[in-house]
């Protein structure tokens, strides 16, 4: 059994020395540990650093791409390096690393086949208020829209499978924290939290430059959430009371049109009755174009899986072979 611990970088070379050295090299239930250091683009000499540090395995990409973009380029690599499971965590030491074993633990009992780790962020110190409260809204849209109990959404720290990981396909140029567990979710996957450490804030975060920035992300990113994966709910429910509304409004004017006689000072109401039925009628629609979308996307993963099988297999078999 080989666990692949991956960490994606952008210019940690002050900070990288101190999580990896709190990394461990031995695991519970673990034949090999390695570390692989994604370096997205970093202009401090982060992958060198990490080289020198004795690190596995390191990429670089030659440009910034972003977090979600280094966290795949991560989780294809330990894929072609035969990892049975992946821990995924920071650069700046925010995770306790000595509680890996609670994250793979459940793995490899069998009994999950993605494990968040939950963080004590009531007891957070540097995080501030609108941002807990953000960081629970986040995982209460994640909850709802991938049917899974996941206390901590956004956390970074977590482990997954081999075949979690083959899964997993990020559109979100941002951030992977939310995306990936609706796919998991929605693929049937087992996903669970535990509860895990955090040490001191070493430095500022990198995706949150402002408040005012990390509120408008964190909407947006919720809003595509809820588009991407619950598309009928999104917008089959809001025609529903818009049409009832329509339908309300047009009562009205036939009401005063049959029965009081009087339905020419009320013509305003049958205007805005059609517009909001068009409407209702409009979202209808797209409902049903997005859950056709929807299905497509569902069929280009089993096809991305089925080639991330292949390809392990024929790895594999080349491995063994030499």
């Amino acid at each position: 059994m080989k666990l692949i611990i991956q960490v994606p970088c952008l210019n940690e070379a002050g900070t990288l020395g101190i999580a990896l050295q709190a990394l461990p090299r031995t695991v519970p239930g673990f034949d090999q540990v390695e570390w692989l250091v994604i370096d997205d683009g970093s202009s401090d000499g982060t992958a060198e650093h990490a080289r020198s540090l004795g690190v596995d395995h390191v990429i670089r990409h030659p440009v910034n791409r972003g977090l979600a973009a280094a966290f795949m380029t991560g989780l294809d690599a330990c894929l072609r390096l035969g990892a049975d499971v992946i821990v995924n965590t920071d650069a700046d030491n925010q995770y306790e690393a000595s509680d890996i074993p609670l994250l793979t633990g459940p793995i490899l009992a069998s009994e999950a086949d993605m494990v968040i780790g939950a963080r004590p962020i009531d007891d957070t110190g540097h995080f501030s208020w609108i941002k807990k409260k953000l960081q629970r809204l986040g995982s209460w849209a994640v909850r709802v829209a991938s049917k899974t109990a996941v206390a901590d959404a956004p956390s970074g720290f977590r482990a997954m499978s081999r075949e979690a990981a083959m899964r997993l396909n990020v559109f979100n140029a941002y951030t992977y924290t939310l995306e990936t567990i609706i796919q998991a979710g929605l693929s049937n996957l087992r996903v669970i939290s535990v509860p895990i450490r955090t040490n001191e804030d070493l430095r500022p975060s990198r995706l949150v430059n402002s408040i005012s920035s990390y509120v408008r992300r964190s909407l947006v990113t919720i809003f595509r959430v809820f588009v991407i994966y619950r598309p009928v709910a999104f917008f089959a429910w809001p025609g529903i009371v818009i049409g009832a509304i329509g339908a309300l409004v047009a009562v009205r004017f036939l009401y005063f049109y049959f029965v009081l006689g009087n339905g020419g000072g009320h013509v305003q109401s049958l205007i805005l009755g059609a517009l909001l039925i068009i409407l209702s009628a409009l979202l209808f629609m797209i409902a049903l174009l997005a859950e056709m979308i929807a299905a497509n996307r569902k069929l280009m993963e089993r096809i991305h899986l089925r080639l991330q099988r292949n390809e392990f297999e024929t790895g594999r078999r080349h491995h063994d072979g030499a």
